[in-house]
């Protein structure tokens, strides 16, 4: 009995120890604000506790943000994650946020999530953060025109190798090339220069119509056509049908290391893959270029004709006043320029492409915007190169 009575109280004071003990130990988070710096304190026994860090009470944007982890028990990786949830979107917004409170161990894995300093240093400045961001931007753009220039290059040396005889392009592959790019076009390029035909000969012709000079409408036809238009649809056209298709070829030769074969027999890719796709154009360019003139002129003919009362032989007579050498080379040479660069726009984002479906896709998309923009400049810098020399 005496016994018992004496173990009494030594039980009850080791549940009270137990108990002040487990409350000291019990995770504990909370923020505090220090000017326009904010401080994450956090204490007690984290290994195991799975519940959320809580969030700031401000919305102001802390220039530095602090963890004080003085009290800190114990952790594990649970609370690295909440950290990094609280952390990252600050650090993202260019919050200096500093670490080296924090015990080692989580110093460096939080370190490496947030891509921070070093343990022991802060987070760099946001203006050196903003100038680093930009330079590595300089750095891509540069690098991306640094490969398209290296492909420029391997091109124009697989043409002279083409020309010296010692290529590795079969004659059967440019011929297949053109039968594919040329002849498959005619309906396309006929259809799309009816119709851009059509309007700028009916527009044209309204306002030519205010003035009673429907007899210029040939004029305005033959040389807006044959200069500018023609060549500009048919660029367009082998972008989306012919660039397109050659940079999903390439590409998926590519993702089935095809390219990578052939160099291990020891043919070049450029030219045995490049090379007859960027003839093909070139050979073909010019010819889709005049069909989709003389099918713009046509058109120009039925309106004239048809709709504003011009004579046949008229309208005849008056077309080939206007149509004159200059106009005629100025237009072949931009539509083989402009063809030229859809192949080259088709077989760059082709060689350049990933191993996955995915990245054969983004090619493809790359090579008909790339070919367009390509295009549109090129289009621009003729257009001035040429009226400057009255040409």
């Amino acid at each position: 009995m005496g016994s018992s009575m004496r173990d009494a109280p030594s039980g009850y004071a080791l549940s009270d120890t137990m108990e002040v003990h487990d409350k000291t130990q019990a995770p504990d988070a909370r923020w505090l604000q220090d000017g326009d710096d904010w401080v994450l304190e956090l204490s007690g026994d984290w290994r195991g506790h799975r519940a959320a860090l809580p969030d700031r009470p401000s919305n102001d944007e802390p220039r530095n943000v602090r963890v004080n982890a003085a009290g800190l028990a114990s952790w594990d990786a649970a609370l690295v994650s909440s950290l990094w949830h609280q952390l990252e979107p600050l650090q993202r917004r260019d919050a200096s946020v500093v670490l080296q409170e924090l015990p080692d161990g989580l110093q460096q894995i939080l370190a490496l999530a947030l891509e921070s300093p070093p343990p022991g240093s802060t987070a760099p400045a946001p203006q050196s953060t903003r100038v680093a961001r930009v330079g590595a931007r300089v750095t891509a753009w540069w690098a991306l025109r640094r490969k398209t220039l290296t492909f420029f290059g391997e091109v124009l040396l697989s043409l002279g190798r083409w020309l010296r005889g010692r290529s590795d392009m079969r004659l059967s592959d440019l011929a297949w090339q053109i039968e594919q790019t040329g002849p498959r076009s005619l309906p396309i390029v006929a259809l799309v220069c009816f119709l851009v035909g059509l309007i700028v000969a009916y527009m044209g012709a309204a306002q030519l119509q205010r003035f009673g000079a429907q007899n210029y409408i040939a004029d305005l036809v033959t040389v807006g056509v044959v200069r500018e238009v023609a060549a500009l649809l048919v660029g367009i056209v082998l972008a989306g049908r012919v660039g397109a298709a050659f940079a999903a070829q390439i590409g998926s030769m590519r993702a089935n290391e095809e390219v990578d074969a052939l160099a291990t027999m020891g043919v070049n890719p450029i030219d045995f893959l490049v090379l007859p796709r960027v003839l093909a154009l070139l050979i073909i360019g010019p010819l889709l270029t005049a069909f989709g003139a003389a099918v713009g002129m046509a058109v120009g003919w039925l309106v004239a004709v048809g709709i504003y009362g011009v004579t046949p032989l008229e309208y005849v007579y008056a077309s080939m006043q206007a149509l004159t050498l200059p106009h005629v080379v100025v237009g072949l040479i931009k539509g083989t320029t402009y063809s030229v660069l859809v192949a080259l726009a088709g077989c760059l984002q082709g060689m350049s492409a990933g191993r996955s479906a995915q990245a054969v896709g983004d090619a493809t998309t790359a090579s008909v915007v790339q070919a367009i923009v390509w295009i549109v400049v090129v289009a621009s810098a003729l257009t001035v190169v040429f009226q400057r020399l009255n040409y």
